[in-house]
């Protein structure tokens, strides 16, 4: 039943692509036929040529549809010629048209130059109709090989992506881990303070952390929750703020973007940093597109090495290649009077 389905669909639409070109070839070789003989008329020749050119057409289909791939459409066109040809001449005469088989019959010596030219001429167009059609089949083909193409690239792109993102998520957990393995035994109650904390943040990433987008209220979310755990820690010596303009905070992005940053700024700023520091995270729309900044007065680093290492920021760097190429960038500048500037700037989007 499928089957047949499709092959009904395949037949409407061969319908309304081939019927304009069709009757196209028809009135080109009915107009030629006039001109090479001024015994026939435009009207015979345009009938006749109608009647013979839609049965070569009803024929090859006919053949396709049984045959299928098992005869190339050269051998359909020479079975389907003969057999049309006598068809289109008497289905011309039941239209009005000059019975030519009659004639033939009768006064064969008067009508065999213009059959013959009518079959030389026929069968010019019609090659040149066949021609066209491989062309336009072929042209199809390919726009689809092209389409299917671009759904496999873009389906290992989303791949690579899942891959990066993956390689993200563990890294935020494995210093997390480790900073409650060193507290259990220091200080067990802060210990459990600071699981509490990430058990809240477990629950509210699970679901994010999954999605290909997210908005930037639920990001901010996750980074505020990561900045109280690692204050329960590190205590006094991390102050954080987060300005965030209530405009923006549906504002899509991909989850996992501003969560390295932060821990970048943590694992290489603040805790190297006797004093602690500062981390301070700014968002702001310039033009069409969404800058959102993460600075820390911590320790400070060498900017050409930070752009290269550390699992966080390549990752970040690769899929902002991915989904924004040259749209999107992650700029690294150290901080006035010490530490580091991390800037995402990447296109605005609203949700």
């Amino acid at each position: 039943m499928a089957t047949l389905i499709r092959q009904h669909a395949g037949f409407f639409c061969n319908w309304r692509t081939d019927l304009p070109l069709l009757l196209g070839v028809n009135a080109v070789i009915a107009l030629l036929l006039t001109l090479i003989d001024e015994r026939t008329t435009l009207i015979d020749n345009l009938i006749i040529s109608n009647c013979i050119g839609f049965c070569i057409w009803g024929s090859n289909t006919l053949l396709s549809w049984w045959l299928g791939d098992k005869l190339s459409w050269p051998w359909r066109m020479a079975i389907a010629a003969p057999p049309s040809l006598l068809a289109g001449f008497k289905l011309g005469s039941l239209f009005g048209a000059s019975d030519v088989l009659a004639i033939l019959l009768h006064t064969p010596e008067q009508a065999w130059r213009w059959v013959a030219i009518a079959v030389l001429v026929s069968s010019c167009a019609s090659a040149f109709f066949i021609v066209l059609f491989h062309a336009q089949k072929y042209r199809a083909e390919l726009e689809a090989e092209r389409r299917v193409l671009a759904e496999v690239q873009q389906a290992e792109t989303a791949a690579q992506l899942a891959m990066l993102q993956a390689q993200i998520e563990p890294h935020f957990l494995f210093n997390t881990l480790a900073n409650l393995q060193s507290l259990i035994g220091s200080d067990p109650a802060m210990a459990q303070t600071m699981l509490n904390h990430l058990n809240d943040y477990l629950h509210a990433s699970l679901k994010r952390t999954r999605q290909t987008t997210t908005t930037l209220a639920e990001e901010i979310d996750l980074v505020s929750a990561l900045l109280a755990i690692q204050s329960v820690r590190l205590g006094d010596r991390l102050q954080y703020s987060l300005n965030v303009p209530e405009a923006l905070r549906l504002a899509t992005l991909p989850p996992l973007l501003l969560q390295p940053l932060v821990e970048n700024a943590l694992e290489h700023g603040i805790e190297p940093a006797i004093i602690g520091g500062r981390i301070d995270i700014d968002v702001e729309q310039d033009g069409e597109q969404l800058r959102i900044c993460v600075s820390d007065t911590g320790l400070g680093l060498d900017v050409s090495s930070v752009t290269e290492s550390g699992i966080g920021l390549a990752n970040v760097r690769a899929r902002l290649d991915k989904l924004y190429g040259s749209q999107a960038q992650l700029v690294l500048r150290p901080n006035t009077p010490s530490g580091v500037i991390a800037e995402l700037i990447f296109p605005l989007e609203m949700k």
